[in-house]
């Protein structure tokens, strides 16, 4: 997604780009939320953002969900407490206003174009994976998991879990749901 030609990309105006995404989202919500929008309160031109992400989805897909991906990876000593913390980014991303606003639309969005869904999974999840990859390394170091576990399903289970919880039933979550789902998985992977 990044591209060699012209000048530089000034990280000021991604940061802006992706704050003009997620206010107007939770302003508007994600149908009315447009291109032309975030250009304008970022303080950018249109083909900014397109040089940067291919269409709104993927632009609204990175400014809400994403931001568990910029803290380091746990490491708190054990399985159990590393899925814990994960988890809990987790649970704290989905019930984001923004998140709220914008999982409809991308839903739907994902589910028209499954182009789309590939390039997210291999594009924005990928920084995911490498962060639990790391958890599992320590896990297997300390004798708390046997090697080989998919790192791909036990992101898909804890969030899958987290979405379920959060996205379709519309619970909110229970101070200690971060940490029974990670107890259960950790006792999986035992």
């Amino acid at each position: 997604m990044s591209s060699s030609r012209g000048r530089p990309r000034d990280p000021r105006s991604h940061a802006a780009i992706l704050a003009a995404t997620t206010e107007l989202v939770i302003e508007t919500g994600y149908a009315a939320t447009s291109i032309g929008a975030v250009a304008a309160r970022a303080g950018v031109g249109k083909d900014t953002i397109y040089r940067r992400w291919r269409g709104k989805p993927e632009l609204v897909f990175e400014a809400v969900f994403t931001t568990t991906d910029q803290v380091p990876p746990p490491d708190t000593g054990t399985l159990t407490g590393d899925l814990t913390a994960l988890t809990q980014a987790l649970v704290d991303e989905f019930t984001a206003p923004a998140a709220a606003a914008a999982l409809p639309g991308l839903l739907a969005d994902f589910a028209a174009d499954p182009e789309l869904k590939a390039r997210i999974r291999a594009d924005f999840l990928a920084p995911s994976k490498e962060r639990l990859l790391g958890v599992f390394e320590r896990a297997v170091t300390r004798g708390d998991m046997a090697a080989g576990i998919s790192a791909d399903l036990v992101l898909d289970t804890l969030a899958g879990a987290v979405f379920f919880h959060i996205g379709l039933v519309g619970e909110q979550p229970d101070p200690r749901l971060a940490g029974r789902l990670a107890g259960l998985v950790a006792g999986g992977l035992r």
